[in-house]
């Protein structure tokens, strides 16, 4: 059954999106990454404490209202729409907070022009989360490998910025890429699997990346493995020095695991069991939780079930590597 809502003058613009962000079971955050706009000017505004011009902000609001609803909600007058059942299935994404902790980092490195570094293991999500800031505008990702070479990481810096390709010496091509920066200010680039740009052997694709930012009016955000902060101290002090921000992800809380099943029905056997694959030390990660929530998902659509079992996590886990 549907279930009418009915938005009145009583329920100013404030309520409205309050409203429709806990329906959505959108966060702040995210509203702010979908508008283009700082996470503090929407949580000031929400909390009613914004004291700036409202006009630009509370029509990015409304268009919003428009989008998620399908129906024009205006402040002050009576609209109604219908709210349809939500389907099985996950959230596009968790805001955990590592990933607040990554996006708040990247933002303050774009608005500041700063440099930053973000560690983590494998499967915590760090990937996810530079990958979704990087949607927005001006923001240039770049994921590395250890076949690059310095030719290949300028190549890739110029295609993320929109560049032709272009021939010449790396240090004629990365003078034009220094030029583009200081004159499409407001970038932030960020490098992920940074870590595999340094070796004993070599540290020349590094040291591209320190010559571009100490020339280029850029934040840069470096991410990699929890070796990074190491390597880039033991063969690029200089480099390592001018970190200005950085933030270790830290993984999912049990508490935080618990509030990703928010909304389904699931049996404490079967919940003691993915905080486990979440939050063990030596296997757990985000990654494993969400290829078996993937897998559950699937089975419960093909038995038509409700519940989260333990029999349901234990046949979504029987091809999988744990």
């Amino acid at each position: 059954m549907e279930e009418a809502r009915i938005y009145t003058k009583e329920m100013d613009l404030v309520d409205a999106v309050l409203d429709t962000l806990q329906e959505m079971r959108m966060s702040k955050a995210e509203l702010a990454l979908r508008l283009n706009v700082s996470r503090s000017m929407v949580s000031q505004y929400l909390n009613r404490k914004y004291t700036s011009d409202t006009t630009e902000l509370e029509a990015s609001l409304r268009t919003w209202l428009m989008e998620m609803k399908g129906e024009e909600v205006k402040a002050a007058q009576e609209v109604s729409f219908q709210i349809k059942a939500r389907p099985l299935q996950k959230v596009e994404y968790f805001e955990s907070r590592d990933y607040v902790a990554v996006i708040g980092l990247c933002q303050l490195c774009q608005e500041e022009g700063a440099r930053g570094i973000v560690t983590g293991r494998s499967g915590y999500g760090k990937t996810f989360s530079l990958k979704k800031y990087a949607q927005l505008p001006r923001v240039a990702y770049i994921e590395c490998n250890e076949a690059m070479n310095q030719k290949d990481l300028i190549r890739k810096i110029e295609k993320a910025v929109g560049l032709p390709k272009a021939y010449g010496s790396i240090d004629e091509r990365m003078e034009r890429v220094t030029d583009f920066f200081n004159t499409a200010s407001g970038y932030l680039l960020i490098i992920d699997e940074a870590d595999k740009l340094i070796t004993k052997y070599t540290q020349k694709k590094i040291e591209l990346l320190r010559a571009i930012t100490d020339i280029a009016q850029v934040g840069v955000v470096l991410a990699g493995e929890p070796m990074l902060e190491g390597l880039l101290k033991a063969y690029d002090q200089r480099f390592a020095n001018r970190m200005e921000f950085g933030y270790n992800l830290c993984g999912l809380t049990e508490q935080e695991v618990k509030e990703y099943f928010e909304g389904f029905e699931i049996d404490d056997a079967a919940l003691a069991e993915l905080v486990i694959r979440a939050c063990n030390k030596q296997t757990g990660c985000f990654r494993l939780l969400d290829r078996t929530f993937n897998n559950i998902l699937r089975i419960m659509r093909e038995q038509q079930g409700n519940v989260i079992t333990m029999k349901v996590v234990k046949e979504a886990s029987r091809m999988m590597i744990l």
